[in-house]
């Protein structure tokens, strides 16, 4: 896919043919670009509230204007369709707007109470800017998810340095060169391009927060980076998220969900659908939708080529593991994997401990197995290692949003899969292996900023106890105060 000794490659991974060459950020690079940045920053933080909105506003309708060329571009890289290139730029314009239109709401300075012992100070609480934030970015949403964190960085007073996937440079590049014709002289926004090597200079250059998307393995390696530097990191690292279907479920908008969730972008999304659990007096009518439905899917139609070719391997033996284990396969099998392509596979029956169900499998597959119940699924869901999202179908609302309640995971959706995806003001991040701290919405601001508490004294304290001059009558009325307030 790439060279990166001085130049890297980027290739359509459909043909193989060269889509562009970028010249490969050395560690030097790196830190210069954060030096840049630092510089950058003095001049970002400094514009305000208003004047950051409005350069993000004007960042926001360049992206919005070039859109079908952005779209081809990661058409180009990834293999995605262009409709759905398209689609993920208008989600991450609508994020961009979001964080530029609420920043100040959630950061700016406010009043908080006080309380009954310090009464006579007013407490202030405020967010400021963290400084500079390293972005590192994953190539299967090459613009909607390192845009969650590059949106809401900037959006909070930061600058920021993005490494996009050595995948997709060209995306990473784009992205830059549009902030670049805006404001040429101030680069709050730069582009480091190059592979794991150029993530780990930038983990080690001194930005002040990293945020990474990719791989629990990865994610280590760059803890283990941040960690000698004490450098806080935000990590989103994948998922094996299930759709559960209850009794009383809409099937056809069930398996029309499942289909979408692990088939879209060749099952490439790690919010998508890997697994369902399905009531068992529902599951064989369940699995004839799914079973219909997927087989109108096309790869190299519905959905591009497998965009990471050592992938291929991955998807093949938890294929393989689920068959040599018992599973049925009712759509697609072993013979669905012609590289650079995967045709959708369906299995049933697999056992809970194959790689199919435990492991990340980042392909169009999708196992369906029988729950006895709606609990029995929640459970059978919560097994998992992982914890990034969940689907729920049943016509009870109640009944739904109990079990969204009792999933071990980031976010859910009911009735319809990422619905959260759309929402800019919702968080998204997992728990487990799926990483920890959050982007979007009011947590994904605060996420890259510092709360500062201030306090302010308004009057001299009636019972002043900080002072080594204390009465012993202001201490007895305290101890007083004490047990009336709070020991009865």
């Amino acid at each position: 896919m790439t060279s990166v000794q001085e130049t890297l490659r980027s290739l359509d991974p459909a043909t193989g043919e060269v889509v562009g060459e970028y010249p490969v950020a050395t560690a030097e690079d790196v830190r210069a670009a954060v030096d840049r940045a630092r510089e950058a920053a003095r001049w970002w933080s400094g514009l305000g509230w208003s004047g950051r909105r409005s350069w993000l506003r004007r960042w926001k309708r360049a992206l919005a204007q070039g859109a079908g060329e952005l779209a081809g571009l990661m058409s180009a890289e990834t293999g995605k369709p262009l409709d759905d290139a398209l689609l993920e730029i208008m989600l991450a314009v609508e994020h961009l707007d979001w964080a530029a239109g609420h920043a100040e709401r959630v950061l700016g300075p406010r009043r908080v109470p006080a309380g009954l012992l310090a009464a006579h100070q007013a407490a202030t609480l405020e967010y400021q800017p963290m400084g500079v934030v390293g972005v590192i970015g994953p190539w299967n949403y090459p613009v909607y998810t390192p845009m969650g964190s590059i949106s809401y960085a900037l959006a909070a007073g930061n600058a920021v340095v993005f490494k996009p996937s050595e995948y997709t440079p060209g995306t990473g590049r784009w992205l830059a060169d549009r902030w670049a014709e805006l404001r040429p002289e101030e680069p709050p926004f730069q582009v480091v391009i190059g592979d794991g090597a150029t993530g780990a200079s930038l983990c080690a250059s001194g930005v002040d927060k990293v945020a990474f998307t990719g791989s629990g393995a990865t994610a280590r390696n760059v803890l283990a980076s941040c960690a000698e530097s004490l450098t806080p990191v935000v990590a989103e690292c994948g998922g094996k998220d299930a759709l559960i279907v209850a009794a009383d479920a809409d099937l056809d908008a069930a398996a029309q969900a499942a289909v979408f969730g692990a088939f879209g972008n060749a099952g490439q999304t790690c919010a998508g659908v890997e697994r369902a659990y399905v009531d068992e007096s529902v599951f064989g009518e369940f699995v004839r939708r799914v079973e219909e439905l997927a087989g109108r899917v096309q790869p190299g139609s519905s959905y591009g080529p497998i965009t990471m070719p050592g992938q291929l391997d991955v998807i093949g033996r938890h294929i393989g593991d689920a068959l040599d284990r018992g599973g049925k396969a009712v759509v697609g099998g072993r013979e669905s994997v012609r590289a650079p392509f995967v045709a959708p596979v369906v299995v049933t029956g697999v056992p809970e401990d194959s790689a199919a169900v435990t492991e990340e499998t980042f392909g169009p597959t999708l196992v369906v197995n029988r729950a006895r119940d709606l609990d029995h699924a929640v459970d059978l869901a919560n097994e998992s290692r992982y914890g990034l999202a969940a689907s729920i179908f049943s016509r009870d609302r109640r009944t739904a949003e109990t079990a969204a309640r009792r999933l071990r995971c980031g976010g859910v959706s009911i009735n319809s899969v990422l619905g959260f995806a759309a929402v800019p003001s919702l968080p998204f991040g997992g728990v487990g292996e799926s990483g920890f701290g959050r982007i979007h919405g009011a947590d994904g601001l605060r996420e890259f900023a510092r709360a500062k508490s201030v306090t302010r004294q308004r009057f001299r304290p009636l019972l002043d106890l900080m002072s080594f001059d204390r009465k012993p009558a202001h201490v007895a009325l305290a101890r007083t105060l004490l047990r009336l307030r709070h020991g009865r």
